[in-house]
């Protein structure tokens, strides 16, 4: 699998890696130690529905609607993948799934383009993806879109 970092490189992306000296575990947590808003702030979540599993990429300022995420992709069930499945599905422990590269269809928050810089997940531990939003739907299998 292509590291992340080369991901970004080939497709000429604007980004910084960010290697933090204290763990963040929560969006405001990312938000106080980058000193920036915590809508800018990107959680990689895996979600769980009847129909298989998916990334939602939101904004820290945001809480998940699973009404919507139901309608979307039309189907009844739909909860937050358990810390083992994400483990299984993507190879990564939950806090340090990364923006890219996973091999799963995207759901993203179109609030995160308002930003010139968004900051998520790398796949390291201990480690922050400064990055342009625009990525995100150039280098995914964005299949839907929150407004």
């Amino acid at each position: 699998m292509e590291s992340t970092e080369e991901l970004l490189k080939k497709a000429n992306t604007s980004f910084e890696i960010i290697h933090n000296d204290k763990m963040i575990c929560t969006a405001q947590e990312g938000a106080d130690y980058f000193n920036i808003a915590i809508a800018q702030i990107a959680p990689t979540l895996i979600i769980y529905t009847a129909i298989g599993f998916y990334v939602l990429i939101i904004s820290g300022e945001r809480h998940i609607n699973f009404k919507e995420i139901k309608h979307m992709l039309n189907c009844k069930n739909v909860r937050l993948a358990t810390r083992e499945e994400v483990k299984l599905i993507t190879g990564f422990s939950v806090g340090n799934v990364p923006l890219f590269g996973i091999s799963l269809p995207y759901i993203i928050d179109k609030r995160l383009l308002k930003y010139d810089f968004i900051y998520g997940g790398l796949g390291i531990e201990n480690t922050t993806l400064k990055v342009d939003p625009n990525a995100l739907f150039q280098l995914n299998d964005v299949i839907g879109t929150l407004d």
